[in-house]
């Protein structure tokens, strides 16, 4: 069940809860993307400009340019200007506190999908 907070603060923008389903759907979807992800546990580690981030992950600068793009809609990052480079940092009131709750959760109950897995090749 949905909480009433959201759903008073959907309501008062306007918003169906079928509406919200939507958000959540976009939100979570951000998690869906493996190049995301990456970027997301990077950035974990401190502030990287998209330089950056294109070395330490091997990536090119569009697919950096466009996942930030949908990370920094959704309120997983942060962004800030310092001097002519452009730096993103995790949300840390908000991603990094669920980001440790997921790992917490895969690390007790998702590591068995792991061993399937590789007890299968």
């Amino acid at each position: 069940m949905i909480s009433k907070t959201i759903l008073k603060e959907c309501h008062k923008e306007g918003f169906a809860e079928e509406e919200l389903y939507q958000a959540y759907k976009i939100f979570l979807g951000t998690l869906v993307s493996e190049p995301r992800l990456k970027i997301i546990n990077l950035l974990r580690t401190g502030k990287k400009n998209v330089t950056q981030i294109i070395e330490e992950l091997g990536m090119d600068q569009t697919s950096v340019s466009h996942n930030l793009a949908r990370l920094k809609e959704c309120g997983f990052v942060i962004s800030e200007v310092d001097g002519k480079f452009r730096e993103y940092y995790l949300n840390d009131k908000t991603i990094k506190p669920l980001m440790e709750i997921i790992e917490k959760h895969m690390s007790q109950h998702c590591i068995h999908i792991l061993r399937k897995m590789k007890g299968s090749k």
